[in-house]
């Protein structure tokens, strides 16, 4: 019968499976342009005169680059202060995080205590809070213990992260409990376990949580800019603004000091790109 399965052309199949390959990379693509698009023009605009950024039709290698831009931004601000001081505190930040990250995500996917997934609950829901409905009792209370105008208070204030344990306990999850019980019956402590065993075995997850608060801390605009008054504290977002005056903004000069403070970000995703996919991959194995 025509109508009958057996008689269906032998290549449909393939010629399907072909169609929907090629739509799949074909909207990959596009994705990956759009998402470029805007480095591209921030790089092209770092080497334009101020006129020159805006102007239609858009010019995307410029004709005269401006190089000079690139010296411009070191001296009418004080970028590399900016810089240090924004890789102090995301460096700092980082290491307290995937350290009691991994502390607690040990305690909620190994230990067995009373309340423990109702406490786990409780502490992953505030991720659903709105850091702006703090805000303020936060600020309040970092003024109250001296900690105004200093790094301290934003390193306490961003030292612990509901997603960083939830996505630890995850990949927690996902190690046999049997390695654990080996390792208390020779003897180890839930320290020793902790750090011989998951600290070991969770690298994948480790170098995404770095990857995650490392970009987070370097990008973070509205707590530096709520906590440091000194010029001497300020990181490199809030000296972006310092090229934008009351009446125009330097935008070439903006778009050069963008560009090198993507850097070190672009630097750290690259070194550990590997990790990272391999983070993303196995962090929801086990739920």
């Amino acid at each position: 019968m025509a109508g009958s399965p057996e008689y269906a052309p032998v290549g449909a199949p393939k010629k399907r499976f072909r169609v929907s390959t090629v739509l799949i990379y074909v909207m990959l693509i596009v994705m990956a342009v759009v998402m470029i698009v805007p480095f591209a023009w921030m790089l092209s605009s770092s080497l334009k005169l101020n006129k020159d950024v805006f102007s239609f039709p858009m010019e995307w290698i410029p004709s005269n680059p401006q190089w000079s831009n690139y010296i411009k931004i070191w001296q009418q601000i004080p970028l590399l202060r900016f810089i240090w001081n924004t890789l102090f505190l995301s460096v700092v930040v980082t290491f307290l995080q995937v350290l009691t990250s991994s502390f607690a995500a040990y305690a909620f996917a190994k230990l067995r205590f009373k309340g423990r997934d109702f406490l786990f609950l409780a502490y992953v829901a505030t991720i659903a809070v709105p850091w702006q409905s703090y805000m303020v009792p936060q600020f309040a209370m970092m003024r109250s213990m001296g900690l105004n105008n200093t790094h301290l208070a934003i390193i306490c204030l961003q030292a612990f992260t509901a997603f960083g344990v939830f996505m630890m306990r995850q990949f927690f999850r996902s190690v046999p409990d049997e390695l654990c019980e080996a390792a208390r019956i020779d003897g180890l402590s839930e320290y020793g376990i902790w750090a011989r065993i998951m600290v070991p075995l969770s690298k994948p997850a480790m170098v995404t949580l770095v990857i995650f608060t490392f970009v987070t801390t370097w990008n973070d605009f509205l707590g530096p800019m709520i906590y440091l008054t000194d010029k001497n504290l300020k990181t490199v977002q809030i000296g972006l603004r310092m090229f934008i005056s009351q009446y125009s903004a330097e935008y070439g000069l903006i778009m050069a000091a963008s560009v090198v403070a993507l850097i070190p970000v672009l630097a750290l995703f690259l070194a550990l790109q590997r990790y990272f996919v391999q983070g993303i991959a196995t962090s929801g194995i086990k739920g």
